[in-house]
């Protein structure tokens, strides 16, 4: 599966990209921002670069330019691109720090904002301990999805 990096202006879709379970990075997550650094962080890591930046595009092998600003737009231009967008039946990737998901076992105590492991499918971010499931927002994402 391909990986990507998002330069500074994309952090949105790279949550939805995690959501879609491809490894995503974020340019600012690594504290990245110049063109040349970000470029390199995709060589260094071989990963596709999206950007919104015509420029930086043009100058580095296999990106992909988004031209639109909204996340609907973004993700129309990446499935025009060939990317595929459909979130997997088993949530698979953070979309706060991109690392691995690891279901909850029935029992195991969970924050008060997340549904009971045993009653609703939770998962549990093996990097920085945030809990998900398929709540209204993986509804809406799988809406926004073109």
């Amino acid at each position: 599966m391909t990986r990507f990096l998002c330069d500074a202006m994309l952090g949105k879709l790279a949550r939805y990209l995690r959501m879609c379970g491809y490894d995503t990075a974020y340019a600012l997550d690594r504290g990245v921002e110049a063109d040349d650094a970000v470029r390199a962080l995709a060589r260094r890591e071989n990963r596709r670069l999206l950007t919104r930046d015509a420029t930086l595009a043009a100058r580095t092998e296999g990106a992909i330019h988004l031209s639109a600003r909204d996340i609907e737009a973004q993700l129309r231009e990446l499935r025009e691109a060939g990317v595929s967008l459909a979130l997997p039946e088993t949530p698979t990737r953070c979309g706060r720090c991109n690392g691995a998901l690891e279901p909850v076992a029935d029992g195991t105590e969970t924050p008060a904002d997340a549904p009971d492991p045993g009653e609703t499918g939770v998962w549990r971010c093996e990097r920085c301990g945030q809990h998900f499931w398929k709540g209204s927002h993986w509804d809406d994402v799988r809406e926004r999805l073109p």
